[in-house]
Parts: C-alpha cells; sequence; structure tokens
C-alpha cells in the first residue's frame, strides 16, 4: 500500500478535523492517539474506522502485533504523523473510532459510580475515568453538559479507561430520578458539608457525584443527594483539583466496600 505523504490527503485532512469539537459532533468520530491507547481501543471492541501509522516510527514487537490485528490501516509519513498529533514525539499511530452513545437506563452500575455534573476540564474527566478503573467503580456519568467526553484530553489522560468504562451522558434532573427509582445512595460533595468524608461508610449501591470545578454543586443539586461530604482543608488551599478529590473519596469508599460486611 503506498504511504501517505500529503498533508492534504483527505483522510488525513479528516483524522486532523477531530481534534475540534465541532468535526467531532458532526461526524460522531474522534480521534485515538499513541500505541498504548490505540491497543486499548482496540481490545475493548470498538468500532475502528480507520488507522494511520508511519511505519518508521512504529519500532516495538507490541505495535507490530497490533497492526496485523487491524484490517483499516493505512501507512503514512512521520511528517503526516506529527501533524495528527498534539505533542512532540508522536509514537506513530493514530486511530478514527466511532464514538458511543448509552443513555440513562441501558447500562445499571452494580456497586458504585461517579457522576459529574457540568465538568470543564477535560484532563479532570480522563484521570477520574483512570481513577475509577483502578478502584473498580462501574461507570461515569456527565450531567448538564460541559467538556466534550471524547476530546483527545479526555482520551490520553484516561489511560484507555474511556473504553473500558461506560459513560452515560443526561440531565441532572433526570439523572436523580433515575437514581431514586434505582434505590441508589447520593453521596454529595461541598466544602460547606458537614459530613467529615471520612466517617461516612456508604451504602451499597452509591453513586459520588461531584460538581464543577468553579463553582462545585449548587444549593438545588446538593438538596437531591442523600448525604454531603467535605474534605477538611488544614492549609490556606480552599479546595482541591476536581480530579483529585475524587481520586481520594473512590478510593476511600472503594475500600469501606470491601470492609462492610
Amino acid at each position: 500500500m503506498e504511504t501517505i505523504t500529503s498533508l492534504s490527503n483527505p483522510l488525513v485532512k479528516r483524522a486532523r478535523s477531530l481534534r475540534q469539537r465541532k468535526a467531532r459532533l458532526e461526524s460522531g468520530l474522534f480521534l485515538v492517539e499513541g500505541i498504548h491507547h490505540v491497543g486499548e481501543l482496540v481490545e475493548a471492541g470498538w468500532d475502528v474506522e480507520n488507522v494511520l501509522y508511519a511505519p518508521e516510527l512504529l519500532t516495538s514487537s507490541f505495535a507490530r502485533s497490533l497492526l496485523s490485528r487491524l484490517e483499516e490501516k493505512q501507512p503514512v509519513s512521520a511528517a503526516v504523523m506529527e501533524s495528527l498529533a498534539e505533542k512532540e514525539n508522536p509514537q506513530g499511530i493514530a486511530a478514527v473510532a466511532r464514538q458511543r452513545k448509552t443513555r440513562l437506563g441501558e447500562y445499571k452500575p452494580r456497586k458504585s459510580a461517579v457522576a459529574l455534573v457540568s465538568p470543564q476540564d477535560p484532563g479532570n474527566v480522563g484521570t477520574i475515568l483512570r481513577a475509577m478503573d483502578a478502584v473498580g467503580a462501574d461507570c461515569l456519568f456527565l450531567l448538564e453538559g460541559g467538556t466534550d467526553l471524547y476530546h483527545p484530553t479526555v482520551v490520553r489522560a484516561s489511560m484507555g479507561a474511556l473504553f473500558w468504562k461506560p459513560v452515560i451522558q443526561a440531565g441532572f434532573d433526570e439523572f436523580v430520578s433515575w437514581a431514586r427509582r434505582e434505590n441508589f445512595q447520593l453521596i454529595g460533595t461541598s466544602a460547606k458539608a458537614d459530613v467529615d468524608y471520612q466517617t461516612l461508610i456508604p451504602k451499597i449501591p452509591w453513586i459520588l457525584a461531584l460538581g464543577s470545578e468553579q463553582k462545585g454543586l449548587n444549593a438545588a443539586q446538593t438538596a437531591a443527594c442523600d448525604v454531603t461530604v467535605s474534605l477538611p482543608m488544614k492549609g490556606r488551599v480552599s479546595s482541591l483539583n476536581l480530579a483529585v478529590a475524587a481520586g481520594v473519596l473512590l478510593y476511600r469508599y472503594a475500600l469501606a466496600e470491601e470492609t462492610t460486611p
């Protein structure tokens, strides 16, 4: 197969366009870069439209094994691959994949989940997915919009967890009604909460609800939760990064699941 060297090649232009939210929304596709990420995408069974790879950049046996499993693949020059990458020194492989849409009610968490209300930082969303995978949380709810789930930074920061954890997008009120019908304990988070996070033993199944980086949960959203917890602040800072706070709480409550009779 002839190697693509032109930056204006239609296949290359389409892949590059997926770095923009508008193109992802219109096409229902997204871009995945890097050997590990593409490997996880394929292993998880996602619908891969095409794979672009630069032979001179792919030297590992894992990369060659991965390519042997793919049907729709196109060799490109190193310069073309660099034009697709968001960072320097690309690993030499990128995949165009089809997005998945999971609706409320199509998947029910067995033990635990996380709900993020209007998160703005794609790095936080990806990092939280990675933490969820580490503790065995079942799925993520994205409520009231916010950052695009398929933003390249979400994909990269999740380290492949995005491809294994169902993500359900819904409105907050719709989500709360569903959670109550299904008897989930909603654990809210607020710097003003009276309950120290260390004292709470969650009731399975539970969902940890966190607000946006700037505003947190509003009064109505806090009131909709069954209990609201806070993280103690002993220094001068008044809050933690959203992903850090989620990680602390997930590890605390996941461990509580294992020790609760």
